[in-house]
Order: structure tokens, then sequence, then C-alpha cells
């Protein structure tokens, strides 16, 4: 119809300017997604980078972790921590991470960066320090030689404890643009974490080195055990700040007769270090009132703890020694512990496989096997617990043979270094802590 045509004609065309509004309206908000896209790659990131600081319980990989987080975080090519000495005014360690081996080389006779130039900027004032050219900054001292010729910098202090504790050294984006502040911001956030797992791994070593201490007092020192020759060793689990009911104890009785022991508490906390204390010298009173075959002491001990204490399950081996012709015989009775290994004079050696019988506190009605060995002069023998052989990615059988052979290959060491290399070298993964004694025979 006439009216509609010329309704129709009356719409006015679309102008190329709302197209290019559009457009634009697009690209804006397309950029937009983006960047919080990246801010939360950033914020995922910053996350993951506390979570693998706070894993680290060891403060050397917390420090090297650190710097190589903040790297990832901002991706620089070069990171660095410097630590502060206890006046603060100079460093006392500087962590690096970045540098090629040939830098590294190059900077080998340098020594530790005694904290100038733009370093002691930082130190002085310790406010985040975006630099877009080192050289041009009023602190600048140049680099030593053989250092790599660096142009950007972004540091920032750590403070742990409200003190500041060192200073993160970042430099060399390796997309070659300098560091802005949204690489401040998150270095910033990350020094702050840093600061809070620097204070637990120091506060966990503490707590380390004290239980691993009071371990230790709880086990005796080995008297003159002449004519033998004796070397204990005690290694504590590799989680920090567990105790362990593993213990050792060597005791002279009389008619030239000694008694041997090694037992290993279930558990890791203070009721198994004290169940440990208590069976050990409730076992050194019982050693003394009679001269019994070991298996009837072990079921003595069993029965004596199962009436007045409420001790975990304990696994042991006890031994008695004496002279027999021109050597030694060992009798032994093993109540759930792993067998000794006897190596003799010519390195030959062996598990004294034996019914081992059941764990104290478990069954007090339970007979207790005694079994006997002759020991020819000059032999070593070796009463260790389950921590130095246990390893999940092994069987038992596979670790006792690692250690067979280990012990084979180090026999001529005198004994105190002959356990140190057991200790060193042991086949399991240090989950569990572990006791060592090493008796060896006279040679004539």
């Amino acid at each position: 119809m006439p009216g509609e045509r010329e309704g129709r004609r009356s719409k006015p065309p679309r102008t190329p300017d709302l197209h290019i509004r559009l457009r634009c309206e697009l690209v804006r908000i397309d950029e937009q997604l983006r960047a919080l896209l990246a801010s939360m790659d950033r914020l995922q990131g910053l996350l993951d980078a506390v979570v693998a600081i706070s894993r680290e319980v060891e403060l050397p990989a917390v420090l090297h972790r650190i710097v190589t987080t903040a790297m990832d975080l901002v991706g620089a090519r070069y990171g660095a921590l410097g630590v502060l000495n206890e006046s603060g005014e100079h460093l006392d360690q500087f962590i690096t991470a970045g540098l090629t081996e040939q830098e590294r080389d190059a900077l080998s006779d340098t020594g530790l960066p005694r904290g100038l130039g733009v370093l002691g900027h930082l130190i002085r004032y310790p406010e985040p320090l975006l630099i877009d050219d080192i050289r041009a900054h009023p602190s600048s001292a140049g680099f030593p030689v053989g250092h790599p010729r660096l142009r950007t910098l972004l540091g920032v202090a750590i403070s742990v404890r409200g003190e500041i504790y060192g200073d993160l050294y970042l430099s060399e984006r390796l997309d070659g643009q300098s560091f802005d502040i949204l690489d401040e911001n998150v270095v910033v956030a990350l020094a702050g974490a840093a600061g809070i797992a620097i204070e637990n791994v120091r506060l966990f070593e503490r707590i380390r080195v004290g239980a691993e201490q009071f371990q230790r007092l709880l086990l005796p020192t080995l008297p003159d055990l002449w004519p033998f020759t004796a070397a204990a060793i005690y290694r504590p689990a590799a989680e920090p700040s567990q105790l362990g009911g593993d213990w050792y104890d060597a005791v002279l009785l009389p008619d030239h007769v000694m008694a041997v022991v090694i037992g290993d508490v279930v558990g890791h906390d203070l009721k198994a270090a004290a169940a440990m204390a208590s069976t050990r010298n409730m076992l050194r009173a019982l050693l003394f009132d009679s001269s019994d075959p070991p298996g009837e002491v072990l079921t003595r001990l069993d029965r004596a703890l199962e009436a007045i204490t409420n001790n975990p399950v304990t696994t042991t081996t006890l031994a008695r020694i004496e002279p027999e012709g021109p050597g030694w015989r060992l009798n032994w009775s093993t109540a759930g512990h792993v067998p000794p290994l006897l190596l003799t004079r010519e390195r030959r050696v062996a598990y004294l496989l034996a019914e081992p019988g059941v764990p104290l506190g478990v069954d007090t009605g339970q007979p207790r096997p005694d079994h006997s060995r002759f020991l020819p002069p000059g032999a070593t023998i070796v009463f260790f617990t389950d921590g130095l052989v246990e390893h999940p990615g092994h069987t038992l059988d596979e670790s006792l043979d690692e250690l067979a052979e280990l012990a084979a290959d180090r026999a001529a060491l005198p004994l105190p270094e002959f356990v140190q290399a057991l200790a060193d070298h042991h086949p399991s993964d240090g989950h569990d802590d572990m006791a060592i004694l090493a008796l060896r025979t006279p040679h004539a």
C-alpha cells in the first residue's frame, strides 16, 4: 500500500557510527574479561605459591622456594633473597636463582654481596622498590666483574614478627618489559606469606631440636663393655617435631655376661617416649634380678607391663652374650622385632631368622622361644629397629638385602663409623625414627 511504503522509507538507515561504537564496546569488554582472567590466574598463582612455601619444613628450602615462586609469579629471569645479619645492616645470606652455570662460575670469586648499591637502598629504606634502569638510579654502584648486566629491578622487604628479615630482589622480566604496580602488589602479598612461613619453620625447628634432645636424654650412654667394642646411634624421623619410641640398651651382668636390647614402642608422641623409658627401666631391673634366659625375662616383662601400665604395643629383641670356648654364645628371644644381622670377620652376613614371638602388650600367655648362636672372634652383631629398613616402595626382604650388602661393604670400619654409615645410607625412606646398636666380639 502507498502508506506502508512511505512509512518504510521514513526509517533512517543505520549509520556506520553505531557499528563502530558497538565494536569498540565489545573490544573494551573483551579487554576487561582478559584482565579479569589474568588477575584470577595471578591470584591462583599466588595461592599456589603460598601453599608451596608452607609445605617446606627446612629453612634453606623455604628461602629458596620463596625466590623461585616470586620469579614464577612475575615472570622474572633472576631472583635473589638477601637475609640480614643480627644488626640488620648487612647481608648474612644471599640465595639466588636463575643464574646459568657459566654465570655462577663467573661470580665464584666475588663472594657474598655486601649490601651496597640498590641492594643497600632497600636495606636502608624497606619500601617496595621499582626500578626501570638500575644504572640510572642514584644508589647504583655498578656490577661486579662477571655479573650479568641487569636493567630492571623489583625489590620487596620481608618482615618476620615485625622485624625486617631480609629483602627479595627480582630482575629482568622474561617478556622484556619493566616491572609494574601489579607485579609489585603480588610480590608484596607473597612477602607477607613468606614472613609467616619463615617464622613457622623456625618455630618448627625449635620444636624439632627440643624433641630430639628430649629423646636422646631418654637413651642411655653405653658403658664400657670390655672385652667387647660397641657403638650405638639414634636418628629421629624425617618428619620434624615427632618423638619416637625406639631405644637400645646394653648392660653388664655378673659372670662376664652382657645383655643387649633393642626395642620400638608403637607411636610417635610423648606417650610413646614415656612408654619407652618405663619399659627400658623395668627391663633393666628384671635383668639384674635373675639369670633367666631372654624368653623368660621378656615374659615377666610383658606381665609386669600389663599389670601396672597401659603402654602401647612394643617390639623388642633381648640377647644375652656369654663366653664359650674360643668365642661367645648369643642367646636371644624376639618379641615381634626385626632380626639381628650377624657379620663375620670374613664379611659373611646372615640374619638371625628365628620364630619371633608376639610383641609385648599383645598376649602374655603366648610362649616366647629362645634361640642360640655361636659368635666367632671378630664377629659383629647388629641390632636395629624397623625404621632403618622400612620403605613403601620396597619389600622388607629387598631392604634387608640392601642393608646386609651395605654392612658387608663397611665391615672394615671402626664400630662408631660403621653404625654412622648404616644410619647415613640406610635403605628406608626416613619416615620413622631408627636406632642401631652394634657389638663386636674380641678377635681372640
